[in-house]
Parts: structure tokens; sequence; C-alpha cells
């Protein structure tokens, strides 16, 4: 990583849209959201902002790996949900963690945690800080006497490769960038690219059971998971290193998901694959109002035929047009395939086919795009190029809108196919009414960003129009709006956002109650002090 991360909002310090493109981007949303007012403040300033003084320090044992600097203190505060960054582009830092540390190893990490449960300090896992669900923030002041953040990207190598079996035993620290890095000497990859890629770790993929890019097969970080390693309160648990096993219920399951409540991953070993060298890709239209159902129905026949393509997105015609990969009056389905072994043709071809018979359409002097060998990650062109550019400069762009006092959200989940359409209807709908009620002007849009074969997970994006000071208390409106409405329509509330503080009232909801006791047992005996991350996925005591 080249650079210094930026203190509030996403990335680094100084990418992200220019002054120009800044100025188009307040111009086209003024003009979209009928709001001539509208104006963007300036970003905000490390030396203007008043932080609160740290509450205590660590002992001297401690205080080679760890700091009280005013930048690591408020680059730790957040995470990078619309709400963070809210607060961080006004300056607002109430509540930063009193000491970052940054373990080397796993004795650094025994001894924080000893410390903490000692002092009932609280202490907080930290990866690369990317959660959009208040996953890192520490706890409100008065249940604990402070805040000790854990960030392990110290701890960032791959330290041994088994090629037979095509896994690796890597550190839970290690950014996905600099994994890659690491692996790809060796003909390897992980493959699993969530948008936060460049600013996540593997331990904050395994604590979150973070999503990748990919629309089949593989979906999430579970599948690559052969074993973990965690230090907690009470002393480190790992897993034996298998293919599979059948005895009883698995430990490391117990870690995927458990957002740092329970331990600290210090360690996995992760399957992974052989270095795709073919790949094609292409996008096909749905035309009329009716073209985001069809894209649907096309996209069920896609997950039920065995052909697991590696990108199946279905945008619908405004998510589309916003992204530039389609104009407006059409849904697009941004379709592909890759191998580390064999061409993609027949595939290509009997997707295609599945489209066709949902009154899909293509251009057939557009043939799907190919690349292959040392070409393999050349860039992609037309819509399936422009709906990856916009991808990856989403959350930039987010930034600039929140500085303009414009309300963003994005909430996903995952429905089965029998319940899908009355489930988006039912979405689309409450957030309609919630947009006009609370915002007056925005909209709402919806694509999938994986499926399977007994359902999609539609990922929605809220735009509207706030009111400069007021737009925190709108975007609380709208959350609830969204959770009730995936709720009470029985999806999920998370399909790879995980839940942290913001989505806690909806696991709350969905999660069987004698889940939770158990749970809570289970925290009692790993983190007795109730030091780690408290607040969430659940409390301590009922």
């Amino acid at each position: 990583m080249t650079g210094r991360r930026s203190f509030w909002g996403w990335g680094l310090e100084g990418q992200g849209p220019d002054a120009a493109q800044q100025r188009g981007i307040l111009k086209s949303m003024a003009d979209r959201l009928e709001a001539p007012d509208l104006e963007l403040q300036d970003e905000p300033r490390l030396e203007d902002i008043d932080l609160p003084a740290p509450r205590f320090s660590v002992p001297a044992s401690l205080e080679a790996f760890c700091t009280r600097d005013p930048y690591e203190r408020t680059l730790h505060s957040y995470g990078r949900s619309y709400r963070d960054v809210v607060r961080g582009s006004r300056g607002e830092f109430p509540n930063p963690p009193d000491v970052v540390a940054y373990p080397r190893d796993e004795g650094d990490i025994a001894a924080i945690l000893d410390w903490c449960s000692d002092q009932g300090t609280a202490c907080i896992p930290f990866g690369g800080g990317s959660s959009v669900v208040g996953g890192v923030e520490p706890p409100a002041e008065t249940s604990h006497p402070g805040t000790v953040t854990l960030d392990l990207t110290r701890m960032d190598r791959v330290l041994e490769i088994d090629r037979d079996s095509r896994a690796a035993r890597i550190q839970c620290g290690v950014l996905g960038p600099a994994l890659e890095d690491q692996l790809r000497p060796h003909g390897l990859t992980l493959r699993h690219f969530p948008q936060s890629f460049e600013f996540s770790t593997l331990g904050g993929w395994i604590a979150t059971r973070s999503g990748g890019h990919y629309a089949s097969l593989y979906t999430h970080i579970d599948d690559f998971v052969e074993s973990t390693r965690a230090v907690t309160p009470r002393g480190v648990v790992e897993s034996r290193r298998l293919p599979g096993s059948g005895a009883g219920p698995s430990p490391d399951r117990l870690w995927l998901g458990s957002e740092g409540t329970l331990g600290v991953l210090t360690e996995a070993w992760m399957r992974l694959q052989d270095r795709p060298t073919f790949r094609e890709s292409t996008s096909v239209r749905f035309p009329g109002d009716d073209g985001f159902l069809a894209g649907a129905r096309a996209v069920r026949a896609l997950s039920q035929s065995g052909l697991f393509p590696s990108n199946c997105r279905l945008l619908d015609a405004r998510e589309a047009a916003g992204t530039g990969a389609g104009s407006g009056d059409h849904s697009v389905l941004v379709l592909g395939f890759e191998s580390a072994d064999h061409e993609l043709g027949p595939w290509m071809a009997r997707a295609l086919e599945c489209c066709l018979d949902a009154g899909g359409e293509f251009d057939s002097t557009s043939p799907a795009e190919k690349s292959g060998g040392e070409n393999a990650a050349a860039p992609r062109q037309g819509a399936v190029g422009a709906w990856r550019n916009a991808f990856l400069q989403a959350p930039y762009v987010r930034d600039v809108l929140a500085r303009m006092a414009v309300v963003c959200e994005t909430f996903e989940t995952a429905i089965t196919w029998d319940r899908f359409e009355s489930f988006h209807a039912r979405i689309m709908e409450d957030m309609h009414r919630a947009i006009r009620s609370e915002c007056g002007t925005g909209w709402i849009t919806c694509r999938f960003t994986h499926v399977y074969p007994d359902g999609p997970a539609p990922y929605y994006s809220v735009t509207a129009a706030g009111r400069p000071g007021s737009e925190l208390a709108q975007w609380a409106v709208l959350k609830d709006a969204a959770m009730d409405a995936i709720i009470e329509g029985g999806g999920t509330i998370t399909h790879h956002h995980a839940v942290g503080r913001d989505h806690r009232p909806g696991y709350d909801r969905q999660r069987p109650d004698l889940f939770a006791r158990g749970l809570r047992a289970i925290k009692r005996e790993l983190d007795p002090s109730g030091v780690l991350n408290p607040g969430v996925l659940f409390d301590p005591s009922a």
C-alpha cells in the first residue's frame, strides 16, 4: 500500500474524485435530487480535530507495540459506514480508542488481553477497519473505563504453503493485495475479492463471513477456511487441519462470523486455487418494465444449471444507467466465467441460451470478450468494464456525497427464489415510501451480488436528499425501514456486510433466542470479563 490511510473516509489520502469531478458530482446530484442549494463541505483536517485525551496508559511492558498518537486514535475510531463517514467528515471523534496496539506476535496479543481483562478495558480486534456496520467502533464511554484497539496488520505473512494440497498457512493481519502478492509466485490465489479487498484483512474476512466478488460456487470466505487459530483471554484455540470432517460441530464455524467477540484470529490454513488463465465476459440486456424480473428468471436458470459463472450480476435499469453499464431502459446482466484449466466457450454459449430463453438480448456481432495467458488480467471493456470501474470507485463517490449531506445507504440480504418477487416488491414499496416521507426526493436501485440454486442475494442502494445537520437522523429512519422490511419479509439481515452495532436490532430478531443464550455461555467461557468487542453480535448477559 502506497500512501497513508484517510483518517475519516475511504481509502488513501488524496485518492478518489478530484476537485473537478467533485464539482460534476455536485451538479449532477443537485439536478437529480432537485436540490439547487446543495453544497460540498470541505474535507476535515486532522489538526482541527479536538480529540479527548487518553484515559489511561498501558504498562511499560506493553508500550513497545502501543501508541496514543492522535492520527492512529482517530483512524481507529470508526469503520467506514455512511454514519461513520458523516461523523468523520464533520470532525466528530468524541470517543476514540485510548490506545492502539500493533501486536507483533501471539505473545503480544495474550499480554494485551490479560491486561484488558484485569482492568475491564474494552479490546477491539481491528483488521483493515473497512466495516460498514459499526463493527469496530469503541463502546459507549459509560460501559467500560476505556478501549484498546488491537490492529493486527503487522502480522501479515504467508507462513507456509502446501502445494500438493493447494493450501497455505497465513497470518490473519495480511491485507488483500499483500496476500495475493505472496501467493502469486507460486501460481496460486485465494480468489476472494470483496469490494474492500485493498483495505481489509484475512482475519477480518473470516470474522465477518466476508462475501467475495464471485457470484456463485465459492461466494464466501467460509468456503476457503481449512482450519483456524485464535487467542482468547482463556488461551489459544486451534482446530485440526482437515479437508473435511463429520466430527461434531465444527470449531472453525465458531470463529466464522464471530466479529471479534470471542477471540483474536491469528492464523488460518486457507484453501487456494490455481490462478485463472482463461476468462470470458459479456453483458445481456433485459428490456421493458419487467426486465429486472425477466433477468431474475435467467439468473435462476443459470444458478441451477451447474455452470457456476464467476460473475452473474443482474443490475436493474436505474442501477445499470448509474454505473454506465446501460441506458436506463433495460436491466443488464454482467456475465463472466474464469478457469485455470480450460477454454470457456461452451460454458458461455450455454449461459447465453439460458438468457435468451428468459427474453434476454445481446449483440451477436459483439461476442464475449476473451482473455487468456498473459492477458488474463486485461481490463474489461463495454458494459462489463463500466460496471467494474463504477463498483471500485463507489466508496470514494459515497464519501463525496456524504460531504453534500446526501443520504446514502446500501443494504443486502438473501431470499429463496419462490419468495423473491413479492419480497423485492415489498422492499421497493416500503423504501420508496420512506424516502418520500423522510427525504422528499431520492431513489433506490437493486442488483444481485451473489446467486445460489435456491435464491439470490439482492443488494439495494438508496440515494436521497438530506437536510444538513439532520442527515444521520434521516439515515436512521431509512435504515430502520429497510431492516423491518427485510426481517418481516423473511430475508436475512445481512448476506455479507456482517452484523456489527448497526444490524444488532435485526440480528436479535433473526437469531433464535436459545441460540443467543448458547453464544453468551461460550462468551463467558472464552472471555469471562466480557472485554472483547462488547455490544457487537450480543450482550454478554441477558
